[in-house]
């Protein structure tokens, strides 16, 4: 790049090295579907010119600082890689321009990119969502703890509000039976491969159909050339990031909708809950099926094994003790002789409702 000027060098057309690109991500969501661009790329025209992370932090028992999901895979495939916890200034912002990038593929990243890293450069985002529904951090979870019956994944642009951008591809799929959101994000990170490979492709045909366009123009006009749908401002909900304050569950409201909570806490924060004296943590449910008439108050274990709720039954199906490994309920109330009549609760929401 001249940075007197200003004016970004994409490295030409459809060189040897194709079309500089630079992946921004963080999370494991953004690990698939940039496997999914790396291996494209070429055929493509394109090369991943760096790869953007967030710095290494520190895990596990022993705080050992440890690469994000997305910086681990850039090491493993040899991708030159830019550790930051602010692309957008300094030494950061300089060495990402320097590539001369004609598109960002953002992913996951848990950053705002500002205007100078933005100015004449095309860019993408993959989110968690079908947007306008779920803007936000956590919208897998948020989705999931919905009940939503479709869920799925949107590629967007990028505008100056979060998630805000026009939809340019989107994939939707159905919640599958029990399944927590820890195993929804693994699906629907491979879900989104299809569409963000898709736009990407259509941008880089544009990129070429531009080519009289000036060079500094050309990213740009090439995105706006796909015809992106703006999103309806009228149904926008918002994923506000989780927090251990959320690991609750009210057994007082229909069993889909308790169902719907749990798995969608799951793996974290989880709902913490007390069974008589016995903590445990509830990772896992699903709705009674078959109707099962339930004469008991809300949270209270049926004769079956269940948990009563305002409608209908839920059967817990993982749970896991302090300090313990994850196991199921059976296991669980069997050990404990936890029978019919005890009454599930979840503290954290007594303190919730009690007065300030």
């Amino acid at each position: 790049m001249n940075r007197a000027s200003g004016v970004v060098d994409h490295g030409g057309g459809s060189g040897a090295d194709g079309v500089p690109i630079v992946l921004l991500g963080s999370g494991a969501f953004a690990v698939a579907p940039f496997a999914a661009l790396r291996t494209a790329a070429p055929e493509m025209g394109l090369r991943v010119a760096c790869v953007v992370s967030q710095p290494d932090r520190k895990a596990g028992r022993g705080q050992a600082l440890a690469p994000t999901p997305v910086s681990a895979w850039a090491l493993a495939h040899g991708l030159p890689l830019e550790r930051t916890d602010d692309a957008s200034s300094g030494a950061s912002l300089a060495r990402i321009r320097g590539v001369g990038p004609a598109l960002l593929v953002v992913v996951a990243f848990g950053q705002r990119l500002g205007r100078e890293l933005l100015d004449g450069v095309a860019a993408v985002n993959l989110h968690g969502s079908l947007l306008p529904a779920w803007r936000g951090a956590a919208p897998i979870q948020r989705s999931r703890m919905a009940g939503d019956a479709r869920v799925g994944v949107t590629v967007i642009g990028l505008a100056d509000r979060i998630d805000a951008g026009v939809v340019f591809a989107e994939a939707s799929t159905e919640p599958q039976d029990a399944e927590t959101a820890g195993e929804l994000h693994d699906r629907l990170s491979v879900l989104g491969c299809a569409p963000l490979l898709d736009t990407v492709r259509r941008w880089r045909a544009a990129f070429d159909a531009h080519s009289n366009t000036a060079l500094r123009q050309r990213p740009m006009r090439a995105l706006d050339s796909l015809g992106g749908v703006h999103q309806d401002e009228r149904l926008v909900t918002r994923a506000a990031k989780l927090s251990r304050a959320d690991a609750w569950v009210d057994f007082t409201v229909e069993a889909h909708a308790v169902s719907a909570r749990i798995n969608g806490l799951s793996p974290w924060p989880g709902v913490d809950a007390l069974v008589g004296q016995h903590a445990l943590r509830i990772l896992r449910a699903r709705p009674v099926s078959g109707g099962e008439a339930v004469n008991v108050p809300a949270g209270e274990v049926t004769p079956a094994g269940h948990v009563g709720c305002g409608g209908g039954a839920i059967e817990l199906l993982d749970v896991q003790p302090p300090g313990g490994s994850v196991m199921s309920w059976d296991a669980f109330r069997r050990g404990r002789q936890i029978a019919a009549g005890a009454v599930v609760c979840c503290p954290s929401m007594r303190a919730k409702d009690s007065p300030p």
